[in-house]
């Protein structure tokens, strides 16, 4: 069976093949192409069935990481919205919860009231209620008004619609009519219900996810469509078409057809995926993922083997809250891209602007006229011109060499100090990047091991490692399309959730059970939908508590079967622990409240198999060269020797400085740091501190 994983980056679209028969596997990249992501897609999987004498035809799955939906959020580019809403509620998309972003700033960009999903001239009423706790009839839906409402946004243009009434999580019934009401008024419209994308409490990040997913919804169908349609074109006629979610896993076309919102964090979920399958094959349990692009770098926690979720008050893309599954990732404007400058009070910055794939760096020769981290990296002497992307792209020394010249003019140094200090700066905000999701959630980063990857990230590791005090860097085999590998080892995966509010003095056992029982049933429909077995279906309960009074909530997993008195001790007993070591204190004698219950399912999917190192006798270096490393504060030119690591044998130690270039990558190992090639291809580097 024939795989492929494509992941659509800023810069680079990455693709891995592998033959689950003869575990083979394949990599390629190729530049995006930003004005049409899809044909970046296509030309990488004919480039790669021409390459590699695949037969299109004979490709089983072809998993996708896309970000047509972040972008459509970042760039407020998405489908004109309307909102039909209980009436009393129009305006809770702008009003939100009084937040300010900017607690001391006296200009506030707020949002969801500079740029709304929803413009208020497209926010309707009707007349409806139900009521908690059942979500019980109080007014009938006014199903008149509904229609009303249909017709008059069918009239102003709109493309989507949210439906969002008050206490849909309860009840969906309301929101399930007006639906078929606005399909029957307005056929073409993409419409969406709050409770089918966000079943839970808390109207405004509920139906602002709503809006969202309305508001991306036109755009990332039509590109599932067109994308499908063209793959069977090509020849891909039994592919099946998959996309990461957000959550780790991923889901059919259809699926993210009807909610986009489940796929903003599709390519970052990939990489901690592709990560932690790194993690698992060096035996490593604490693990944080570092991915860094041409545009940015994403940070994942992995602790004790389990992905670190994201909670509601972490869920934010673009300014908006969303209310979706996601693993916890945290991303900054610092990549191989990102733009050297001084600023107007003359500080000395780099990103989080970013030259991206065109121009891109001065070094790409493409016109790019902006000192970057690529040129930096190329006037310190660690990419090698001629050597970069195997071979495929030569770089231009003489252009990042004058960008350069003239931001060290302005900054008054000479050129390698001005290029180290890109560095500096770089690695100081990933440092700091990296502080926020372990130090300032009560993890200790020294306890954990940094898997560096993307096209830059081994470039960057060890520097930054050290920054940490981090004593080791995992180097995975395809660094530079891990992505890629993580789609090809993930599950397909759905989650339900559910609003309980139960405090621990009386909770229903009964109750929680039966909710349990129901949301698996929901889940065992939508997999048998997909064609999967229930015997090829594992099932994993969670809920989001806090103490009673409290309004964030902390995940915390529940018994995989039984609800009974027993699992919950443990349960509030996990919760005390993750609160301590979340917020450094817990409250002792304070009752803890169930607020939400959650069950994620995940189908069995094929999957990549990674091939163990083969060379048996230690490479000697390709090469010498000078580069330049800071040393006890001090830049010096050091012979720096050159290996290529296709040809290091299992269990080659290799001392720094030195440089291991391969097709997808460059990987430095500066002075006081060593390298030894794990069996599984994993390159362990202690970074000596």
């Amino acid at each position: 069976m024939i795989l492929i994983g494509v992941d659509v980056g800023g810069t680079f679209t990455d693709l891995v093949v592998t033959n689950t028969a003869s575990g083979d596997s394949k990599i390629h990249k190729i530049p995006t192409t930003p004005e049409d992501p899809s044909q970046g897609v296509i030309d990488g999987l004919r480039e790669v069935c021409d390459q590699f004498a695949i037969n299109p035809a004979d490709v089983r799955h072809i998993l996708h990481g896309t970000t047509i939906a972040t972008n459509a959020v970042l760039e407020y580019e998405g489908a004109k919205t309307g909102l039909i809403t209980t009436a009393g509620y129009r305006d809770i998309l702008h009003i939100g919860r009084h937040q300010r972003p900017q607690h001391y700033s006296i200009m506030q960009d707020i949002p969801w009231q500079n740029r709304p999903l929803v413009r208020r001239a497209q926010r309707l009423t009707v007349t409806e209620r139900l009521v908690p706790p059942n979500g019980d009839v109080l007014i009938p839906l006014d199903e008149s008004a509904v229609r009303a409402a249909a017709q008059q946004l069918r009239s102003d243009g709109v493309e989507a619609i949210a439906v969002c009434f008050l206490f849909s999580y309860l009840n969906p019934a309301h929101e399930d009519r007006a639906r078929e009401i606005i399909q029957s008024e307005y056929p073409d419209c993409f419409v969406t219900t709050s409770q089918s994308v966000s079943p839970q409490f808390r109207e405004f990040e509920r139906f602002t996810t709503a809006a969202m997913n309305a508001f991306i919804g036109p755009k990332v169908r039509t590109y599932i469509h067109e994308l499908e349609s063209t793959l069977a074109k090509q020849g891909f006629k039994q592919a099946e078409l998959h996309v990461m979610g957000s959550n780790g896993g991923v889901a059919t076309a259809k699926m993210v057809a009807e909610k986009p919102v489940l796929t903003l964090l599709s390519g970052p979920a990939a990489g901690v995926m592709g990560g932690g399958l790194s993690g698992q094959l060096v035996e490593r349990s604490n693990l944080i993922t570092f991915d860094v692009g041409g545009t940015s770098a994403d940070i994942g926690l992995i602790v004790k083997n389990t992905y670190s979720e994201a909670t509601a008050r972490d869920t934010w893309i673009g300014g908006y809250p969303v209310m979706a599954p996601m693993i916890d990732i945290h991303t900054i404007g610092a990549g191989g891209g990102s733009i050297a400058y001084i600023d107007d009070g003359g500080a000395f910055r780099v990103g989080p602007a970013s030259a991206g794939a065109t121009p891109g760096p001065a070094a790409y020769g493409q016109g790019g006229d902006r000192p970057t981290v690529t040129d930096a990296h190329l006037v310190l002497g660690r990419l090698i011109k001629g050597k970069f992307l195997g071979g495929e792209m030569n770089l231009d020394l003489q252009a990042a060499n004058k960008v350069i010249d003239r931001l060290a003019s302005e900054l008054g140094l000479d050129r390698p100090e001005a290029a180290d200090g890109i560095m500096a700066i770089i690695n100081a905000n990933m440092a700091n990047a990296i502080r926020s999701r372990t130090i300032q959630k009560g993890h200790d980063p020294r306890e954990f091991s940094l898997v560096s990857f993307g096209g830059a990230g081994p470039l960057h590791g060890v520097d930054v490692a050290r920054i940490l005090d981090i004593p080791e860097v995992i180097i995975p085999p395809y660094p530079g399309i891990t992505s890629a590998v993580g789609l090809l080892t993930t599950d397909l995966k759905y989650d339900a959730i559910r609003t309980e509010f139960q405090i621990s003095d009386q909770v229903d056992t009964h109750r929680l059970a039966r909710d349990f029982d129901r949301m698996q049933a929901e889940l065992a429909i939508q997999f048998e939908r997909d064609g999967l077995q229930q015997s090829e279906i594992t099932y994993r309960r969670s809920g989001d508590l806090r103490y009673v009074g409290q309004g964030y909530e902390l995940r915390v997993p529940f018994a995989a079967s039984s609800v009974d008195a027993a699992s919950l001790t443990h349960v509030f007993e996990t919760f005390q622990s993750i609160h301590l070591a979340e917020y450094g204190h817990i409250f002792d004698d304070s009752p803890i409240e169930i607020v939400n219950i959650r069950l994620t399912g995940s189908g069995e999917m094929p999957k990549i198999e990674l091939r163990s190192a083969t060379a048996s006798t230690d490479s000697l270096p390709l090469d010498h060269r000078p580069c330049f490393f800071r040393i006890e504060g001090t830049l010096q030119q050091l012979d720096t020797a050159l290996y290529q690591r296709e040809t290091l044998a299992s269990k080659q130690s290799i001392d720094g400085p030195a440089i291991i270039l391969q097709k997808d990558t460059t990987i430095v190992i500066p002075p006081g740091a060593s390298a030894v090639t794990h069996p599984s291809n994993n390159l362990l580097i202690d970074t000596g501190v």
